[in-house]
C-alpha cells in the first residue's frame, strides 16, 4: 500500500507533466474536491492515452478499455488492472499502468462518482476505436464529444453539487465540455488528418466546425453563471477562457496561444473572479 500523501505528490506531478491547462485550475480548488477532481483527470486520462495510443491495434485497444470499463464498475480490483496491462508495459505510458493509484488518491465518498463516468467513458472510447473515429454526421460528432469530453462536465456538475450544493444545468454541462474538445478538433485536424481520424461531419469545413465550437462555448458561458463559489467558478473559468483564446487564435491562423498568452489569461482570469 502506497502512503496516500507520497501518492497525492506524485498525482499531482503527472497531472503537470501530462496537461498543464488542467493542472492550474486543479491547484484552485479546496483540499477534498481537489483530490477528486485529479483522480477523475488522471483516470480518464489513462484510459485516454490507450484510445489513442499508436502502437495497440483496435481489438487490443477495445479489449483493454472494455475491460476496465468493467473493472471500474464493479469493487475495482487492482491487481488484475495490472494483470491487464501488464503485456503493454513497455509501451503504455505511467499514467496509463497507474490507473489504480489514481483511484486511491480519490476521497472514498466521490469514488463511485469517478469510477463511474470513467466506465462509461471507456465503454464509449471501446465504440469509437470500433468505429475508427470515422464521424459521418453531427449526431455522430456530438456522440463523440459526448464521450471524450460531455461526460466530464457532468461528473464534475456532480462533484460541484456534492462539494458545495452548486446545481448546475446538465445540458450545459456537456456542452461546457464539447467546446473545450471542439477547440482541440480544430487545432488538431491536421494531425488527425495524417493518422486517417475524421472528426469533421461530411461535407464540413473549418467554418462549420467554428460554429461549432462558438455553439458550445456560448452555452459553456452561461453554464458558468450558475457557479457561485470562487474557487470552483475558476477552476471551470480558466480552461472556458483559453478555449475563447484558441479558438481566436486560430480564426486568425495560428497554431495555439503562447506560453505568456496563457500565462497572462490565468492572471486575468484570476483577477475577474
Amino acid at each position: 500500500m502506497h502512503d496516500v500523501a507520497k501518492l497525492q505528490k506524485e498525482a499531482m506531478d503527472m497531472l503537470k507533466k501530462t496537461s498543464r491547462t488542467f493542472y492550474i485550475p486543479i491547484t484552485f480548488l479546496e483540499p477534498k474536491l481537489k483530490k477528486a477532481v485529479a483522480s477523475a483527470y488522471l483516470c480518464m486520462r489513462a484510459i485516454d492515452e490507450i484510445e489513442d495510443h499508436e502502437s495497440l491495434n483496435p481489438e487490443e485497444k477495445q479489449h483493454i478499455l472494455l475491460s476496465t470499463s468493467k473493472l471500474l464498475l464493479a469493487d475495482f480490483d487492482k491487481e488484475a488492472y495490472e494483470q491487464l496491462v501488464e503485456p503493454y508495459r513497455e509501451i503504455l505510458p505511467p499514467v496509463s499502468m497507474r490507473l489504480g493509484d489514481w483511484l486511491e488518491i480519490c476521497p472514498t465518498d466521490l469514488l463511485e462518482t469517478v469510477k463511474t463516468y470513467t466506465s462509461e467513458m471507456a465503454e464509449g472510447m471501446a465504440k469509437w476505436v470500433g468505429k475508427n473515429w470515422q464521424v459521418k454526421t453531427r449526431e455522430d460528432l456530438d456522440e463523440y464529444t459526448y464521450y471524450v469530453a460531455g461526460l466530464v462536465g457532468v461528473m464534475l456538475s456532480d462533484l460541484w453539487k456534492w462539494s458545495a450544493d452548486i446545481t448546475t444545468d446538465r445540458n450545459l454541462a456537456i456542452a461546457y465540455g464539447r467546446g473545450l474538445q471542439a477547440v482541440n478538433i480544430l487545432r488538431n485536424k491536421d494531425e488527425d488528418s495524417e493518422r486517417g481520424v475524421q472528426f469533421f461531419p461530411e461535407g464540413w469545413t473549418r467554418a462549420e466546425m467554428f460554429d461549432y465550437a462558438e455553439e458550445n462555448l456560448a452555452q459553456a458561458d452561461e453554464y458558468i453563471k450558475s457557479i457561485n463559489r470562487k474557487s470552483v467558478l475558476l477552476f471551470c473559468k480558466l480552461p472556458l477562457a483559453l478555449a475563447h483564446k484558441t479558438l481566436n487564435a486560430l480564426k486568425s491562423g495560428k497554431e495555439k496561444m503562447t506560453r505568456s498568452e496563457v500565462e497572462l489569461t490565468v492572471e486575468e482570469v484570476q483577477a475577474e473572479v
